[in-house]
């Protein structure tokens, strides 16, 4: 029997994707997007702190609370200070708090007693991390955070928004993972019958900035844009502060793809102010 040839075994999955591709790209093109109506204004403003504002997805964050005319406070605790924090503080909308320990949060837990939400994007990539220091940092880093917030909040009602991983399932084997979905469900377990809400994040590819994005990032973005798979990190900002407003219509344990994370982008973005 006559095998196929070298170039056969090669071309045929890469002819098969690009017509799945393609065929998805058409779809998703034709179809309406899902929508929600805008909320109005926040009255009073937000006060929000971030995390991990100097890596890709934080820094799109603060770029979309920098830039909200909802939020009359950003508080941002970082290891590093980055150019548009100093924009920021400069602005007079901006702290900065530089902190070191993210399992004791006491030098900084005064000034976010009054934090009406929590951005947090503190993570890593898992390549070449071991199981113990992922978990660490996304799962006993926040962890350690929410129960100390919890303790000192003078508000009614907070949200903690942290960004989690795309399409995770319970059953798979893989290490980060089962760490995400620890993390989910340690932060919603933490929140139950609290006036604590936690909602998770599930972006796929995230594109950084502008100011921070290079050829290749953008180039990512726009092969994965069409097929639904990407978003950017301003865009996930702004779904968060959307969120924020929309706060007694989200259930704690809530779970926005990246799919309802561009809707509730677009919806931020239609608001109409006075």
């Amino acid at each position: 029997m006559k095998l196929p040839s070298l170039k056969v075994v090669i071309l045929t999955p890469v002819v098969a994707f690009i017509i799945f591709y393609v065929f998805v790209a058409i779809l998703l093109y034709f179809r309406d997007p899902p929508t929600v109506a805008p909320v109005s204004s926040a009255s009073p403003p937000l006060e929000v702190a971030i995390f991990g504002a100097s890596g890709t997805a934080g820094d799109g964050i603060l770029q979309a609370a920098i830039e909200s005319k909802d939020i009359k406070h950003i508080n941002v605790i970082t290891r590093r200070i980055t150019p548009r924090m100093e924009a920021g503080v400069n602005d007079g909308k901006l702290t900065v708090s530089q902190h070191m320990d993210y399992l004791d949060y006491s030098s900084v837990l005064p000034q976010l007693s009054a934090v009406d939400a929590v951005y947090w994007a503190i993570g890593i990539s898992s390549l070449g991390v071991d199981e113990e220091t992922y978990g660490l940092i996304h799962v006993d880093f926040p962890r350690a955070f929410v129960k100390e917030w919890l303790g000192v909040s003078g508000k009614d009602e907070i949200s903690f928004h942290f960004i989690s991983s795309s399409d995770i399932s319970e059953d798979s084997n893989t290490m980060w993972i089962r760490e995400k979905i620890r993390a989910e469900k340690t932060l919603f377990e933490l929140a139950a019958d609290s006036k604590l809400r936690v909602i998770a994040y599930r972006p796929d590819y995230i594109a950084p900035t502008e100011a921070e994005a290079h050829l290749g990032q953008d180039m990512l973005y726009w092969f994965f844009k069409p097929v639904g798979a990407a978003v950017k990190a301003r865009q996930i900002g702004q779904a968060m502060i959307d969120v924020s407003l929309r706060e007694p219509r989200f259930e704690n344990g809530s779970k926005l793809s990246t799919g309802k994370i561009v809707m509730h982008s677009n919806a931020y973005e239609t608001i109409d102010r006075p």
